[in-house]
């Protein structure tokens, strides 16, 4: 089925709109996608995607010119974060999982990388930890390039507890990676060229706070840039077509936003800025196998390209006015770029994967087809000022159907912080605005994405102002008649979480109910705990320092910002849920934050989620916590 531009935009409107005999419930909004990971082979003659059906995930791979299936395998095991293809017989699926490490304190999350054969339909581990690798590391998953032949891929791993060094690893069958360039104890990536040939490596020692780039010159390293610094300020991401460069991402000192420079591997020159603009981020770059820049993709509400091929830019633009009001999300794309795969979520969408070819638009498949166009809801982007004067944008969910007045609400603060809310579909908030309520998102400052002076302003606020413009935000939508204020909820996962259970503790009058998902609820708890795992200096304790408490403040900021010590103010019901098996924030922190209330009478109710991650990834337990949430909010608002 291959349409022109202005027909798919019709359709746009009318994919999926079906009238339904029973009305969606939460479970239907709980379950993840059913197909997601939408990618093309090096020739498009081939698509592969991950099947979520019935409690199973399968990996299904068609043949695109005769529309037969060329494989469909269980991956239940396995539980893949990303797929993508090497070449039109092979694929790399990377995986994340959750376990112990022998004589290893604690759980940690362990990324994997497998390799498939179309062909002969074998799946093998690429590097498994003790097996010619050191045993006590957790990043396993990371391809930096693949050789010319397509035989090996170039990973880096720990083959000792003080070498950081890059490994050949065979894609045809399990055997024991080899070495092919040394490392040192501070080596964090690589750079090859199409032929396996080492560019250049990255370097952090944190002992001395240094950040630094080699490159392989005449046989030997030479370092042409260096920074003394805590944190990072500087991302190597990629290398130029001609891999005389490494493509790094920086601020644009004329304006301060994220922006894409080259530096020259020979001599260390710096380039002027090549994509950079004073409202929008460099947010990430497109890349291949190798890690050859194409272009970047720009932060914002909705995500926007830019490469360096015109005709990409002009097919861009085309794209977004033939679809208004949809966001675009690139997925995946040939070689050449002749053929390129979207997300596309916007109005009426619950989520399509659809094809450019040949200057046409053709869908692929539908991401969640129950959830059909009729229960879909607007999202609106706005923003409002803060007691200060600051601008905070804001996303808002409008419930489908109702008039926006004097509508009760729902606060959804992002985790991160450092993070941003996007128009997408996000299915909390479709669920809370499928049964009637208003959704709030503000990107409150310490949100990324909308320059460094917003995220800056974060630095130290966590409980103050960045809860203040939670605060304000709910006040201006009452003010203008949208919400009622005597009914708004308040529910957060991460930082969300605990901005859930700041407001609770702060600012009480404003909330009915408030609901923390894996939410920090102790925070002086929290750095002792990464103190502890990575040791005083190191640059996660010294980000968390600056983000949280800014170096600067009276000695018990933390505790008077830690919702867990001001649980006398709390007067609202609240719901914790916390997934067992949580590395970011510790099960501990909604456990002693559930005892805390409970000694001091307060209502409260802790669900405890069998095996559950940071991210509710899992199908189960994201059923259970919307259940939950489901009966929590409507018995209190």
């Amino acid at each position: 089925m291959k349409l022109p531009l202005w027909i798919l935009a019709v359709l746009a409107l009318l994919i999926n709109f079906s009238v339904s005999a029973a009305k969606l419930t939460y479970a239907d909004y709980a379950k993840l996608p059913e197909k997601s990971m939408v990618v093309i082979s090096p020739s498009a003659t081939k698509l592969a995607y991950r099947l979520t059906q019935k409690g199973h995930d399968m990996l299904v791979v068609i043949d695109l010119v005769k529309g037969d299936i060329l494989r469909a395998v269980i991956i239940d095991e396995i539980d893949p974060d990303n797929v993508y293809f090497i070449d039109d017989n092979r694929l790399i699926l990377v995986a994340s999982k959750n376990s112990r490490l022998f004589g290893y304190r604690g759980r940690h999350d362990i990324s994997v990388a497998f390799s498939f054969n179309l062909d002969t339909g074998n799946i093998h581990q690429l590097m498994t930890a003790g097996y010619g690798i050191y045993e006590g590391q957790t990043s396993l998953g990371g391809v930096v390039g693949v050789s010319a032949d397509g035989q090996y891929a170039y990973m880096p791993a720990w083959q000792t507890e003080s070498r950081y060094n890059l490994l050949k690893v065979d894609l045809t069958k399990k055997k024991k990676p080899r070495r092919h360039k040394r490392g040192t104890s501070d080596t964090i990536d690589y750079f090859v060229n199409d032929s396996g040939e080492l560019l250049a490596r990255e370097r952090f020692n944190n002992d001395k706070n240094l950040h630094s780039l080699e490159a392989w010159l005449d046989d030997s390293w030479v370092k042409i840039f260096k920074e003394e610094t805590d944190i990072r300020h500087v991302s190597f991401v990629g290398v130029t077509p001609d891999r005389k460069s490494l493509v790094m991402i920086r601020q644009d000192d004329s304006h301060g936003r994220w922006a894409y420079h080259t530096i020259f591997l020979k001599d260390g020159t710096i380039s002027k800025p090549l994509f950079s603009h004073k409202d929008r981020d460099v947010e990430t770059v497109l890349t291949d196998i190798n890690r050859v820049v194409y272009g970047v993709r720009y932060s914002g509400f909705k995500p926007t390209y830019e490469f360096f091929d015109d005709k990409l830019n002009k097919r861009m633009r085309g794209m977004a006015a033939a679809l208004p009001g949809n966001a675009l999300t690139i997925n995946d794309y040939t070689p050449d770029w002749s053929t390129i795969i979207f997300h596309m979520t916007g109005k009426g969408s619950s989520g399509q994967f659809i094809r450019y070819q040949n200057g046409e638009l053709d869908l692929l498949t539908n991401a969640r087809p129950k959830i059909t166009a009729e229960y879909v809801n607007d999202v609106q982007a706005t923003s409002f000022q803060a007691r200060d004067g600051l601008t905070i944008p804001t996303l808002l969910t409008l419930p489908k159907g109702k008039a926006v007045e004097n509508l009760p609400a729902i606060m959804l603060p992002h985790g991160g912080p450092e993070s941003y809310d996007k128009i997408q579909f996000d299915w909390l908030a479709q669920y809370f605005a499928n049964q009637g309520y208003l959704v709030i998102q503000p990107q409150f400052r310490g949100s990324s994405g909308f320059g460094s002076n917003h995220l800056q302003k974060g630095r130290g606020e966590w409980g103050r102002k960045m809860q203040d413009d939670l605060t304000d935000t709910i006040k201006a939508l009452a003010k203008q008649g949208k919400i009622d204020a005597e009914r708004v909820c308040i529910v957060g996962a991460s930082y969300g979480g605990y901005a859930a259970l700041a407001g609770a503790a702060f600012t009480p009058e404003l909330y009915k109910c408030v609901v923390s998902i894996n939410g920090v609820a102790d925070i002086p708890s929290m750095l002792s705990a990464d103190r502890r795992k990575h040791g005083s200096n190191h640059w996660v304790v010294s980000y968390w320092d600056k983000v949280i408490s800014n170096g600067n403040l009276e000695e018990d900021h933390l505790e008077k910002i830690s919702p867990i010590n001001a649980i006398n103010n709390i007067t609202a019901p609240v719901l914790l849920i916390h997934g067992e098996h949580d590395i970011v924030v510790p099960f501990y922190q909604s456990e002693d934050m559930f005892d805390e209330m409970k000694d001091a009478g307060k209502q409260v109710t802790f669900i405890e989620l069998e095996d559950g991650n940071h991210y509710l990834t899992d199908a189960n337990n994201r059923a259970i916590a919307l259940e939950e949430i489901d009966k929590f909010v409507k018995k209190h608002i």
